[in-house]
């Protein structure tokens, strides 16, 4: 089957200009000025896209595909995501993960609910693992996941600077660190540690310990919800500037409880202001789980669910407001988070 996409004006994230894209059976075969299709093409279907922008499919390295939650009892469960839910926001590439819940939510139900997006025609990974340590798996460590199961490609995603977290020590990071780096080795995968950063004083300290005085890389930690506060944010200018890279999340905005948060645009516009690559920067939807809001006591005030179509909006706000040209904004939900996952040039 022939998919024939004419004259759309055509980002690779690098701006092409228009062209004609032609795809068979799900692959893009060619771009050109003009593609005419021939006889030995059969039945092609021709879509007319003047006017249209086209970039690569996005990619949302945290999505609680098999439902999340549970911060406010049983009935506070997120129901697993659909296909729609995905691609309305343009989104072609998800990495499932668990969150808070490892009890009620399974890694066979995770990797399961991923093989069945793939048969309806995304592509799907998953992290092995949730908030707590020792971490869930589903061969008994996290080092023979990432050597024996096809679609866990890192870890994740585990709790730090959080008081629903396990509390983990510097040497419990670091184990799991260098058990997902040996594994990721063998595995041929990237093997990072996807880290789910609370509003705690101590943010991406332990990262910035375990950086400086072991041998493992700053490159195998990917912290996100970067933009949830004040204090974090600024620490992860500091670990952008030593090499690493942070992943926003979209859909955050101050309100009475976190009064400095970030939005998206916000932290991109800082980060382009102090002048930093933004090639460190992705940013993940966490949609389908569970955003619950504490008050300054811990006291679980509300929960909402986030949703994989903020992705896009927030993304766009950047472009419109200035604040980076389409092919550098784009970047930072396809080629930086496609480099990060070790799937690049394929993907992004």
């Amino acid at each position: 089957m022939f998919l024939l996409l004419k004259g759309g004006e055509v980002y690779s994230p690098q701006p092409l200009g228009r062209k004609d894209i032609l795809i068979c059976n799900g692959k893009i075969i060619r771009i050109a000025d003009e593609i005419k299709p021939m006889k030995e093409f059969g039945n092609v279907e021709i879509v007319d896209l003047q006017g249209f922008i086209i970039v690569p499919g996005f990619i949302d390295q945290h999505v609680h595909i098999a439902g999340g939650g549970g911060e406010g009892g049983p009935a506070t469960r997120t129901p697993e995501i659909t296909l729609s839910d995905i691609t309305k926001g343009g989104i072609t590439t998800v990495v499932g993960l668990l969150g808070a819940d490892g009890i009620t939510r399974g890694m066979a139900s995770l990797l399961a609910k991923a093989r069945a997006l793939e048969q309806e025609g995304i592509t799907t990974y998953i992290y092995t693992g949730a908030y707590e340590l020792p971490t869930r798996t589903l061969t008994g460590s996290v080092r023979s996941d990432l050597v024996l199961i096809d679609k866990v490609i890192g870890t994740g995603e585990i709790a730090i600077s959080d008081h629903r977290s396990a509390q983990p020590t510097i040497e419990d990071l670091t184990k799991l660190a260098a058990e997902a780096r040996v594994g990721g080795l063998l595995g041929g995968k990237p093997g990072i540690i996807h880290l789910h950063v609370g509003d705690g004083i101590r943010g991406l300290s332990p990262l910035f310990e375990i950086v400086e005085n072991t041998e493992i890389p700053i490159t195998q930690f990917v912290p996100t919800h970067i933009n949830r506060i004040g204090h974090l944010f600024e620490q992860g200018l500091k670990f952008i500037e030593m090499g690493g890279v942070i992943d926003l999340t979209s859909d955050i905005k101050p309100d009475a409880h976190t009064k400095t948060a970030l939005t998206p645009k916000e932290a991109i516009k800082k980060i382009v202001e102090n002048k930093l690559p933004i090639e460190k920067v992705t940013m993940s939807s966490d949609s389908n789980g569970s955003i619950p809001v504490f008050d300054e006591n811990k006291r679980l005030v509300k929960v909402m669910v986030g949703s994989a179509q903020t992705l896009y909006r927030d993304l766009r706000e950047v472009i419109v407001e200035g604040i980076l040209p389409i092919e550098q904004a784009i970047k930072i939900i396809t080629e930086n988070v496609s480099k990060v996952l070790n799937l690049y040039p394929n993907k992004g």
